[in-house]
């Protein structure tokens, strides 16, 4: 067990410094509430697959609107090659593109995968950064289209984006999924569980550990759903999630941030929260999991 703990990083150290340099640009930029490309905003990402022997990246497939042509990245984090049953987790950001912190701290999490060795054995991670670029560029919640796409999921939408990540979770077939959202009508974080014994045992963990860098929410109505100690597992209809008719179903869990408080403070706690998630889930597996 000492020897896991002591494990060195997968990431060189002057890669490391690369990953960091381009993560403190974002930041910087995104703190003035200026915005880059996305090819820009995802820098630190796509610097750290140029190192990186266990991330990889590509896109689920490309949509026009406004006579440009735009792309939904999709990253992919597996430690080895070798062929072993694994947990199959997605994890998705920026579907409202007034958003930027749950996309900056999936980043910064994902940097933390190559430096803690130990942190992502055993899972095959999907991680799509930017769901809703077009409303990036806009710093809008929706789309171009004008639609909340976080409304939008099966339920026969058009919308492209919805479109293909649809196809995207469908095909997967994911042990879990956790989007990362901002409110900016809530003073602390808080998340939602969707009736999963698994998935509240994460998230009460969870949003312990993300209080290491933001207070959670205590009120008793959050988001117009009854909440305890900053947990609801109500949600609005048509949000991302997995096909009703998949079996078995996986944990579902979304993590919000509070919009108006320091970038930087929240994107911490994304991390924080993620990083429990990983750690609990493998935990309980191991030994709840004939529960």
């Amino acid at each position: 067990m000492n020897a896991l703990v002591h494990e060195a990083p997968l990431l060189p150290e002057h890669a490391r410094v690369k990953v960091r340099e381009a993560a403190s640009v974002v930041e910087h930029v995104m703190s003035r509430q200026q915005r880059f490309t996305a090819r820009h905003l995802l820098l630190p990402l796509l610097t750290q697959v140029i190192y990186s022997r266990c991330l990889i990246a590509d896109a689920l497939g490309s949509f026009e609107s406004g006579g440009e042509r735009h792309f939904l990245p999709r990253f992919h984090f597996q430690r080895t090659k070798v062929a072993k049953r694994r947990f199959r987790i997605g994890i998705f950001a920026g579907i409202h593109g007034d958003e930027p912190a749950g996309v900056l701290g999936l980043m910064d999490f994902v940097r933390e995968l190559d430096e803690d060795p130990e942190l992502g054995r055993h899972f095959e991670l999907s991680l799509y950064p930017l769901c809703n670029p077009t409303g990036y560029l806009a710093g809008t919640r929706e789309s171009a289209s004008g639609k909340d796409l976080n409304r939008e999921f099966w339920r026969g939408s058009e919308e492209p984006e919805v479109v293909l990540l649809e196809k995207e979770i469908a095909a997967r077939k994911f042990d879990g999924i956790i989007s990362l959202h901002s409110d900016d009508t809530s003073p602390g974080f808080y998340g939602y569980a969707r009736g999963s014994v698994i998935a509240t045992q994460l998230l009460v963990p969870a949003l312990a550990a993300a209080e290491q860098a933001q207070p959670r929410d205590s009120r008793q109505l959050i988001d117009g759903f009854r909440a305890v100690d900053g947990i609801i597992h109500d949600s609005f209809d048509g949000i991302l999630s997995a096909p009703a008719s998949d079996r078995p179903q996986p944990f579902e869990i979304i993590l919000e941030s509070p919009a108006n408080t320091p970038l930087g403070d929240q994107r911490r706690a994304f991390t924080l929260a993620l990083k429990s998630i990983l750690t609990e889930y493998r935990t309980f597996i191991t030994y709840g999991g004939d529960i």
